[in-house]
């Protein structure tokens, strides 16, 4: 063990372990985790190749192999559980991305939730038994969030009652499934409905694509890979075109809208019902936001404790970078921040589960402001997370920039999240949409629910340009509850101010839609503050249910360093809607450095709660014994270069040069 990682964790005031079990949610949890993890890392099967060194083929070859013993490891353990399932494939995949991803979420979510239930009881076993291996196919060349816009259509033939799917344009070609370019048989494809002569809208439909058995390509299918990317270089991403594929009637997913054998369309209770796999796939997000935040922050703090560099005190050792002020202010933020993502992303996944079996009862109230928080959240957290693994690679130094690291890995594995399954200035514009229609409810006189309750103020205390009238300037910046009052506040202010704005331009005449486009840059920043608002309420909602004392004294340290800097970050809005007075500006500043100091001992075990083995890290730098330089050399040496003491090139292009001069 490094003695720097082991002073370290020796000062540390709380006992790591008792935060992993907050996080976990028990310490039941965390102890089934862990013996869900050992069974990967203690099998004899399990070999981490490093991926670093091998081509793009190669790499896909040991995905697959990865899954495929992957899926037979459970189904010999009996590992069915949702939760362990994540588990075991989180460990499992450890370095590398998965092929079958979608067929394991978006896929199966899809026969699950939009099946009716003769359909389930075909496909799922299908799927479940990897007969069937599917993808979701909506994304197209020329169109990709704004689904309106998809082109592939699916006309129902009634003399056989089949759907004949096209492509009828370029840009109708589906492009980027994951899954879809070597690996899956089946594809869940969203098309334009067409039956007796009318469009009925986007509906999905399954797909054969290649034969089961020799998994040739059907007929009337070109299928393939799109080549390569930034990262995901095991996922075999895909185009997809069709050229009049007949499917069966009964191939259209029919749990909320039918057409029936004559052609005759069943239209949904409500159009929002096939947000569902939407909305699980943007909640997941969330959740990754914040398991690839705290990876990244992990190797950083972990390596900071290690690293020693220049001086503070001429003539001094070399102090561990960690003590530098700069160095605490790039990292603790973000572990603060990452933080904060698991409480939300745990949140998030409840209230899935929570609406959705309000759903099944026939509730659909929630699923408006569900879709909303779960695609505005998506977009926020997305977007700090992303800038955060990068902050916390170049906070490595040139190490970090070595694949060693393990964060170029996590960057170009989760920065794509900015744009998949919605691109998130349109997530944060549908988020905005919802937050518009609250407002105008509520003017009307009626009284919101949930998240958006804050707006039920706004009618009796007519927000003009300045504050609301009443407001509370905040006079305690150490008061969390008084914070969250105050970030609640700024989201009213700049959701009556955009919304307003909408309603000026409206009213002059303009259509809605240029109305929209001319106050978009208002609205995103409306619904940023709403999500900033949100995740700030649930970490500190999470601190009073915390009992143990040391652990709610450095997590109640965390969570004012998360608000205080979001508002140092943004102290326009605070200053201009009056919630800080510009000499508390000071006063912020100079506690999130009191703050600094209260986290720098406690930063090693605050990492360390978050329980991740060194074979998930995939980090030279961020492993948990800290021995990170003689561990580095030996990563080097596995290079294919260094396999021959002098390359080949040199005979046939270096030593010809060097023969002429």
């Amino acid at each position: 063990m490094n003695p720097d990682l082991s002073r370290e964790r020796a000062t540390a005031s709380f006992n790591p372990e008792t935060i992993t079990h907050i996080l976990d949610g028990s310490p039941e949890r965390t102890r089934r985790r862990r013996e869900i993890e050992s069974l990967v890392i203690n099998d004899p099967d399990f070999q981490h190749e490093d991926p670093n060194f091998l081509s793009r083929s190669e790499r896909y070859e040991v995905a697959i192999k990865k899954s495929a013993m992957m899926v037979q490891k459970m189904r010999e353990h009996g590992i069915s559980d949702p939760e362990e399932i994540y588990w075991f494939k989180r460990e499992y995949r450890a370095s590398l991305t998965d092929p079958m991803s979608l067929h394991f979420s978006m896929f199966s979510n899809m026969l699950t939730t939009q099946c009716n239930e003769s359909q389930r009881k075909t496909w799922l076993p299908l799927a479940s038994r990897l007969q069937v291996i599917g993808t979701y196919a909506q994304t197209e060349l020329g169109h990709g969030t704004h689904l309106r816009g998809l082109e592939t259509t699916a006309t129902y033939d009634p003399s056989t009652q089949e759907f004949i799917l096209n492509s009828p344009t370029v840009s109708s070609i589906k492009w980027w499934p994951g899954g879809l370019g070597k690996t899956s048989n089946h594809a869940v494809v969203l098309a334009q409905l067409y039956t007796q002569g009318e469009c009925k809208g986007l509906h999905a439909f399954i797909v054969p694509i290649r034969r089961m058995g020799t998994h040739e390509p059907l007929p009337g299918v070109i299928v393939g890979d799109i080549g390569p990317k930034f990262g995901f270089d095991e996922t075999d991403n895909g185009f997809l075109k069709l050229d009049k594929v007949r499917i069966p009637r009964e191939n259209m997913l029919m749990k909320y809208a039918q057409v029936e054998p004559d052609g005759t369309y069943v239209k949904p209770l409500s159009d929002k019902l096939t947000y569902g796999t939407m909305v699980f796939i943007r909640s997941m997000i969330v959740g990754e936001a914040a398991h690839s935040l705290s990876r990244a922050c992990t190797i950083a703090v972990r390596y900071s404790a290690v690293r020693h560099q220049s001086e503070i005190r001429p003539g001094e050792p070399e102090p561990q970078i960690l003590e530098f002020q700069t160095q605490q202010y790039k990292l603790f933020p973000l572990l603060a921040t990452a933080y904060a993502f698991q409480f939300v992303g745990s949140y998030m996944n409840q209230t899935y589960h929570r609406i959705t079996g309000d759903i099944h009862q026939g509730n659909l109230s929630e699923l408006p402001e569900l879709h909303a928080l779960s695609a505005g959240l998506k977009a926020f957290t997305t977007w700090v997370a992303s800038s955060g693994i990068e902050e916390c690679r170049m906070a490595c130094g040139g190490h970090g920039y070595s694949c060693s690291s393990g964060i170029p890995d996590i960057y170009v594995t989760f920065t794509p999240a900015c744009t998949y399954e919605g691109e998130n200035t349109v997530m944060m514009l549908q988020t905005a949409r919802f937050l518009f229609k609250s407002y105008t409810a509520v003017m009307s006189g009626e009284r919101l629910e949930g998240m958006v309750s804050y707006l039920n103020d706004v009618a009796l205390q007519r927000v003009q340009a300045r504050p609301l009238a009443g407001r509370s300037v905040v006079t305690d910046i150490n008061d969390l509850g008084s914070l969250v009052e105050a970030y609640k506040q700024r989201a009213a202010w700049l959701v009556v101010a955009a919304s307003r704005n909408v309603q000026a331009d409206l009213k002059r005449g303009k259509r809605k839609e240029d109305a929209w486009n001319k106050n978009s840059i208002d609205l995103v920043r409306a619904s940023d503050a709403h999500c900033h608002y949100v995740v700030v309420r649930l970490f500190v909602d999470k601190l009073s249910e915390l009992l143990d004392m040391a652990a709610h004294r450095i997590l109640s340290s965390l969570c004012l360093l998360y608000a205080l800097h979001g508002i140092s970050r943004n102290t326009g809005d605070f200053l201009q809607a009056g919630l800080l007075a510009t000499s508390q500006l000071e006063q912020v500043d100079q506690r999130i450095k009191d703050l600094l100091g209260v986290i720098r001992p406690n930063a090693v075990a605050l990492v360390d709660a978050f329980d991740y083995t060194d074979t998930h890290l995939g980090s030279v730098l961020g492993r948990f014994d800290g021995n990170v330089y003689e561990n580095m050399f030996e990563w080097a040496k596995k290079s294919p270069l260094n396999k021959t003491q002098v390359h080949e090139s040199f005979y046939k292009y270096l030593k010809p040069l060097q023969s002429k001069l």
